[in-house]
């Protein structure tokens, strides 16, 4: 208690510099506590999923090298939030010690910045599948390819360079020290950074989700209750992408303007709701295994059969959750209604 005064005491001398001291400890340790919740049940998920991924599904023969890189990311990301929830049990919104504090935004950046990255060519590949039958698919070609999935990971090294230069108090100041140009301008391009990498994605998301389903709902021959499937599929990705990452975005440009416009009681307030926003956001590594990984007919069968009990097996493996897969196909009429096409729903 003493050393938690101490630390207010040290921050209410210079108001300047932001502390990362929590102004509600009761709120930090709620959102711990969710975090902590978060972890238990995403640890041995995501874990089990990379070991069919590895020994029993071998991603790299079945053309789900994307989705492989989005269970690591995931697993990534899941491996950090013990750290942060160890945080907010003591009061700071980050680790107080420089190396500590860089090394947690940058695992953060990098792997929602991969795990958002791979998601969307996913979605990119499963748009010309539906829409643009027939034409050549680039995407198809390079997922099947490792180098692609490396070069990705490179490309997003640099983004997160922002958060390993010590230019920064606490790994938070925009806004908050007499900063020189150089300063400001590393502060300005990491939180363009954090915006660009949900407002593109979810625009590109967005287009190919709209596209997709118009192309389903139109006249089809063949099974209905797939074809309704398929589309609940394509529409979830997007809501789950819009209830985990837009919010926090949101979030954080309302943090930027009352920190910029030194309001320092508004920015308590929303300082809590950003980051209680950014821990509803580490849900997309419970979701993204449900959605992506257990709709893929061959990984379902492969995960039942290692992990269920004999008994459970059977009864779920005669239940019709195929609803994607690159054995998912349903007959789609064109719009002229003269040919008629098979459509691999959600190829992965």
């Amino acid at each position: 208690m003493s050393q938690h005064m101490f630390l207010v005491d040290k921050m209410s001398t210079n108001p300047t510099i932001d502390h990362c001291n929590v102004t509600n400890p009761l709120t930090y340790k709620v959102l711990s506590w969710l975090m902590i919740t978060e972890f238990t049940l995403g640890l041995p998920l995501n874990l089990s999923v990379l070991y069919i991924f590895l020994f029993r599904f071998k991603f790299w023969k079945t053309k789900s090298i994307f989705l492989f890189n989005i269970v690591v990311a995931d697993f990534l990301l899941v491996v950090c939030l013990p750290f942060k929830a160890y945080h907010y049990q003591h009061g700071v919104r980050r680790a107080q010690e420089s190396p500590i504090c860089k090394i947690m935004l940058f695992m953060l950046f990098l792997n929602r910045g991969a795990s958002i990255a791979f998601l969307t060519v996913l979605s990119i590949d499963r748009y010309f599948n539906v829409v643009h039958l027939g034409r050549r698919n680039c995407v198809k070609f390079l997922k099947k390819s490792p180098q692609v999935s490396i070069i990705i990971w490179l490309l997003l090294l640099p983004l997160t360079v922002p958060t390993m230069v010590n230019t920064f108090e606490c790994c938070n100041s925009h806004g908050r020290m007499a900063e020189t140009y150089y300063h400001n301008v590393t502060d300005t391009f990491r939180e363009v950074v954090f915006f660009t990498q949900i407002l593109i994605p979810f625009i590109i998301l967005m287009y190919c989700t709209v596209r997709t389903v118009n192309r389903l709902k139109k006249k089809t021959v063949g099974d209905k209750t797939k074809l309704k499937r398929a589309v609940f599929l394509v529409t979830s990705v997007i809501f789950i992408f819009a209830i985990c990452f837009l919010p926090c975005t949101a979030a954080r440009a309302a943090l930027l303007y009352f920190r910029l416009s030194d309001n320092q009681l508004k920015e308590d307030i929303v300082v809590q709701i950003y980051d209680a926003l950014m821990v509803l956001s580490y849900i997309d590594c419970l979701l993204d295994p449900l959605i992506y990984c257990f709709c893929y007919s061959g990984f379902k069968d492969a995960y039942i059969s290692t992990f269920c009990p004999a008994a459970v097996q059977q009864r779920l493996l005669r239940a019709n959750f195929n609803i994607g897969g690159g054995a998912t196909m349903t007959n789609t009429t064109t719009s002229t209604g003269i040919r008629t096409i098979s459509v691999p729903l959600v190829e992965k």
